[in-house]
C-alpha cells in the first residue's frame, strides 16, 4: 500500500558512537524521502563524529574510525540536512525516543534549531510494539515475509522501516486509530500520552503535564516548579535531551507570564 501523503515524509536511521542522546555523535545517516506522488529518493552519508568510535558501537554497525576519518563533520552538512528535512514529516524505528533527539542535539551543537513544530512524527516501532511487540528484524519478517539482511546498516534499517510501515497499513486497513494518514499515524506513535520525545513528561487524566521520572514522578510539573523553581535550573543543566528541555522551558515561561 502506498502512503497517503499530503507532503513529503523522510524515513531515516542513524548509526552513532553510542546511545547517550546528549553525548554521542552520528557516524552515519540514511534517509528515504518519499513524495506525495510516490517517488522515493534514498541517500546515505557517513560523518566524522570528531570522537573515537567505541569498539562496542563498531561491533553493532561495523563502522570504524578509519572508515570515517576523511568524512565530513556534522557541521559541514548541517545546512544541507536542514534543507532536506524542511517541510517534511519524519518517520523511523524508535525515532521519537532516539534518532530525532540525537539529530536535534547535533543541530544544537552547531547553533541550529531543528524544529519539530507542525511536523507529523511517525514511529514505526511504537506502532509495531502497540500491535505486535517485537524488534525491527522480527517486524520485517512478520510484515514483509523476508529476512532483514545487513541489520544495523543504516540504509538497510531505513528501507526496512519504510517497507514495514507500508505493510502495516496493508495488514490493518480498518484500524480507525491511524489509517493511511500521517497525522493519525503520528498520534498513534506517541507512547502513553508523552509530551516530550524521551517520555520525561506525560499527562494525567485531567490533561495536566506531569513528571514521568524521579522523585516527583506523577506530580504536576507546574506545581513542582512553583514550589521548587530551582528544579527547573537543575534539569536545564542536566543530561536531558533538547526536546525535553524545550518542553520544560515552555511550562516554566508560562508560569512566569502568569505571575506577571
Amino acid at each position: 500500500m502506498n502512503l497517503n501523503l499530503t507532503r513529503p515524509i523522510i524515513f531515516f536511521d542513524l548509526e552513532t558512537t553510542g546511545v547517550n542522546i546528549s553525548y554521542d555523535r552520528i557516524v552515519e545517516i540514511s534517509c528515504v524521502k518519499v513524495y506525495p506522488d510516490g517517488h522515493e529518493v534514498p541517500w546515505t552519508r557517513r560523518l566524522n563524529p570528531e570522537m573515537p568510535i567505541p569498539p562496542a558501537a563498531t561491533a553493532v554497525h561495523h563502522i570504524t574510525d578509519e572508515d570515517v576519518k576523511d568524512a565530513p563533520r556534522f557541521a559541514d552538512v548541517a545546512q544541507t540536512l536542514m534543507e532536506s528535512f524542511e517541510g517534511c514529516d519524519i518517520a523511523g524505528f524508535n525515532s521519537n525516543k532516539f534518532d530525532i533527539p540525537v539529530l536535534m542535539a547535533e543541530f544544537a551543537r552547531v547553533g541550529m534549531n531543528f524544529s519539530l513544530a507542525g511536523r507529523n512524527l511517525v514511529d514505526v516501532q511504537t506502532i509495531y510494539h502497540r500491535l505486535e511487540q517485537r524488534t525491527l528484524s522480527a517486524a520485517y519478517r512478520y510484515y514483509c515475509g523476508k529476512n532483514l539482511e545487513d541489520a544495523h546498516s543504516a540504509l538497510a534499517d531505513t528501507m526496512a522501516t519504510y517497507e514495514v510501515l507500508k505493510a502495516q497499513l496493508e495488514r490493518y486497513p480498518e484500524t480507525e486509530e491511524f489509517g493511511n494518514d500521517m497525522v493519525k499515524l503520528a498520534r498513534f506513535s506517541v507512547q502513553g500520552g508523552n509530551i516530550d520525545l524521551a517520555g520525561r513528561f506525560g499527562r494525567n487524566p485531567q490533561g495536566d503535564a506531569i513528571f514521568n521520572f524521579g522523585k516527583y514522578k506523577g506530580q504536576k510539573v507546574a506545581d513542582v516548579l512553583r514550589r521548587e523553581p530551582g528544579y527547573y535550573h537543575w534539569m536545564m543543566q542536566g543530561d536531558f535531551p533538547k526536546d525535553t528541555k524545550d518542553v520544560l522551558t515552555s511550562i516554566y515561561v508560562k508560569l512566569k507570564q502568569q505571575k506577571n
